[in-house]
Formats: structure tokens, sequence, C-alpha cells
């Protein structure tokens, strides 16, 4: 039972501290970085770019005009952290892979989630690009939610 509790502990520090770089990053974007303002970084990889999404993950749906289009939004993304608490909690023997990456998925979402029931949108800063291609722009929260994906992805192609 140690053990569980010290594996569930070192979950809920990973899922933390997403949850609070996400929204420190987030925080210093908003004050320092006029939106709409591009400040380049590494050339032809990586800009620091001030964008508020209402849209879903990597700005999905962010033009729609449709005044259920948040409330869907934060429906959804609290099934599927249900879901992810409900798998972590009930799985303390989970691989390492599995374990950090819903930890990560659980920090990140629910960053996102949090900005979305307070503000209705989610500060986006990073635009990685090369050459005249563009990835969408994104936070570090869909950068957890993405690693945390992989590692399950890699658990389960690894798995005996």
């Amino acid at each position: 039972m140690a053990a569980t509790r010290v594996t569930r502990s070192i979950w809920a520090v990973i899922a933390a501290a997403v949850f609070v770089g996400d929204q420190l990053t987030k925080a210093m974007v908003e004050s320092m970085i006029p939106e709409h303002t591009t400040i380049r970084v590494f050339d032809h990889f990586l800009n620091l770019i001030h964008t508020k999404n209402s849209g879903a993950a990597f700005g999905l749906f962010s033009d729609s005009p449709a005044t259920w289009k948040t409330l869907l939004l934060v429906v959804v993304s609290s099934l599927l952290l249900a879901m992810v608490i409900a798998v972590m909690w009930r799985n303390p023997r989970l691989r390492w892979e599995a374990g950090v990456g819903l930890a990560l998925i659980l920090g990140g979402a629910l960053s996102n989630l949090f900005d979305r029931i307070r503000l209705g949108r989610v500060v986006d800063f990073l635009d990685v690009y090369f050459g005249s291609y563009h990835w969408p722009t994104f936070n570090l929260a869909d950068s957890a939610i993405v690693v945390g994906a992989g590692l399950l992805v890699f658990q389960l192609l690894l798995r005996e």
C-alpha cells in the first residue's frame, strides 16, 4: 500500500507541475507579449506569438461562432478527465510509461479546462515551423498532452 501511495503521489506531482508550469507560462505571455506579436526565438524553427484560442486543441473550431462551443468543450474535457483519473486510481501499478503519460495528460487537460471555465479560451504561444510549414500555435499544456499520449502509445507498442 505504501508503494501505491508513493506512485500516486509522483503522478500527482507531475500533473501539478504541468498545471502550474502551463499557468505560469500563459500568465508571462499575457503580461509580456502584446496579442498577435511575434518574437523570433530560433530562425526557421520557433517563434513566440501571443494568441487566444477559443477552440479545441491546436485551434480546431476556433473560427466557429457557435455559442455552445465552449460549453461542449468543457463537458467533453471534463468527461475525458474523469476517465483519466479513474484509470489512474483503479490501476495503481501501471507501468511508468502509462502512469507518467496519464499524469502529463491530466495536468495539461486540467490547465486548459481551467482556462476555458475561467476565461472561455486558452492562451497559445508556441509557434513551431519549418520553411513555410507552420504547426498550429500551441501551449505547454498541449505539449504535455501530446507527450503523454505518445508515452501511452509507446507503452502499448512495447507491451509483452
